[in-house]
Protein backbone atom coordinates (compact mmCIF):
# COMPACT_ATOMS: atom_id res chain seq x y z
CA UNK A 1 0.00 0.00 0.00
CA UNK A 2 1.07 3.47 -1.08
CA UNK A 3 1.47 5.83 1.76
CA UNK A 4 0.07 9.50 0.84
CA UNK A 5 0.99 12.45 2.93
CA UNK A 6 -1.45 14.93 4.65
CA UNK A 7 -2.75 17.71 1.83
CA UNK A 8 -1.21 15.29 -1.10
CA UNK A 9 -3.19 13.15 -3.82
CA UNK A 10 -1.85 9.62 -4.56
CA UNK A 11 -0.37 9.81 -7.97
CA UNK A 12 -2.11 7.95 -10.45
CA UNK A 13 -0.28 6.50 -13.38
CA UNK A 14 0.36 8.22 -16.82
CA UNK A 15 -0.75 6.79 -19.33
CA UNK A 16 -0.66 9.96 -21.85
CA UNK A 17 -1.28 8.46 -25.15
CA UNK A 18 -1.63 10.56 -28.36
CA UNK A 19 -5.13 11.86 -28.88
CA UNK A 20 -6.76 10.56 -32.11
CA UNK A 21 -7.70 13.15 -34.43
CA UNK A 22 -11.38 13.14 -34.83
CA UNK A 23 -12.30 11.85 -38.10
CA UNK A 24 -15.32 12.41 -40.35
CA UNK A 25 -16.52 9.90 -43.13
CA UNK A 26 -16.98 10.87 -46.57
CA UNK A 27 -18.78 9.47 -49.37
CA UNK A 28 -16.62 10.09 -53.22
CA UNK A 29 -18.20 8.34 -56.81
CA UNK A 30 -15.10 7.55 -58.42
CA UNK A 31 -15.94 6.70 -62.52
CA UNK A 32 -15.09 3.23 -62.67
CA UNK A 33 -11.80 3.05 -64.65
CA UNK A 34 -10.59 5.08 -61.60
CA UNK A 35 -12.01 2.60 -58.89
CA UNK A 36 -10.39 -0.23 -60.56
CA UNK A 37 -6.63 1.29 -60.72
CA UNK A 38 -7.87 2.18 -57.01
CA UNK A 39 -8.26 -1.21 -56.15
CA UNK A 40 -5.38 -2.44 -58.19
CA UNK A 41 -3.47 0.17 -56.07
CA UNK A 42 -4.95 -0.59 -52.92
CA UNK A 43 -3.75 -4.67 -53.30
CA UNK A 44 -0.54 -3.68 -54.51
CA UNK A 45 0.59 -1.43 -51.77
CA UNK A 46 -1.56 -3.83 -49.25
CA UNK A 47 -3.04 -0.63 -47.83
CA UNK A 48 -6.70 0.21 -47.30
CA UNK A 49 -8.96 2.42 -49.62
CA UNK A 50 -9.13 5.37 -47.36
CA UNK A 51 -5.60 5.14 -46.55
CA UNK A 52 -4.97 5.48 -49.96
CA UNK A 53 -7.24 7.87 -50.69
CA UNK A 54 -6.46 10.50 -47.77
CA UNK A 55 -2.59 9.88 -48.74
CA UNK A 56 -4.00 11.11 -52.01
CA UNK A 57 -5.39 14.11 -50.80
CA UNK A 58 -2.82 15.19 -48.63
CA UNK A 59 -0.66 14.95 -51.07
CA UNK A 60 -2.52 17.03 -53.51
CA UNK A 61 -3.39 19.52 -50.63
CA UNK A 62 0.52 20.38 -49.73
CA UNK A 63 1.11 20.93 -53.75
CA UNK A 64 -1.58 23.45 -53.90
CA UNK A 65 0.19 25.04 -50.56
CA UNK A 66 2.79 24.47 -52.13
CA UNK A 67 2.13 26.53 -55.92
CA UNK A 68 0.35 29.07 -54.07
CA UNK A 69 3.61 30.00 -51.68
CA UNK A 70 5.23 30.02 -54.76
CA UNK A 71 2.88 32.54 -56.93
CA UNK A 72 3.27 34.92 -53.56
CA UNK A 73 6.79 34.78 -53.78
CA UNK A 74 7.14 35.90 -57.34
CA UNK A 75 4.71 38.42 -56.84
CA UNK A 76 6.81 39.63 -53.87
CA UNK A 77 9.69 39.40 -55.99
CA UNK A 78 8.14 41.21 -59.13
CA UNK A 79 6.95 44.16 -56.69
CA UNK A 80 10.53 44.34 -55.02
CA UNK A 81 12.37 44.25 -58.44
CA UNK A 82 12.41 47.96 -58.89
CA UNK A 83 13.44 48.70 -55.18
CA UNK A 84 16.14 46.04 -55.62
CA UNK A 85 17.55 46.71 -59.38
CA UNK A 86 18.08 50.37 -57.54
CA UNK A 87 19.96 49.14 -54.57
CA UNK A 88 21.88 47.13 -56.94
CA UNK A 89 22.79 50.58 -59.07
CA UNK A 90 23.97 52.42 -55.81
CA UNK A 91 26.92 49.53 -55.03
CA UNK A 92 27.91 48.70 -57.98
CA UNK A 93 30.28 51.61 -57.55
CA UNK A 94 31.35 49.89 -54.46
CA UNK A 95 31.91 46.84 -56.93
CA UNK A 96 34.50 48.85 -59.03
CA UNK A 97 36.37 50.18 -56.03
CA UNK A 98 37.05 46.91 -54.17
CA UNK A 99 38.58 45.33 -57.62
Amino acid sequence: MKSVHRGQRPRQKSHSAPPIPATRRVVIDFPEPLFRETERAVAELATSRSSLVRAAVEQYLEALRRKRLEEELAAGYVANSAMDRKIAAEFSAVDYETF
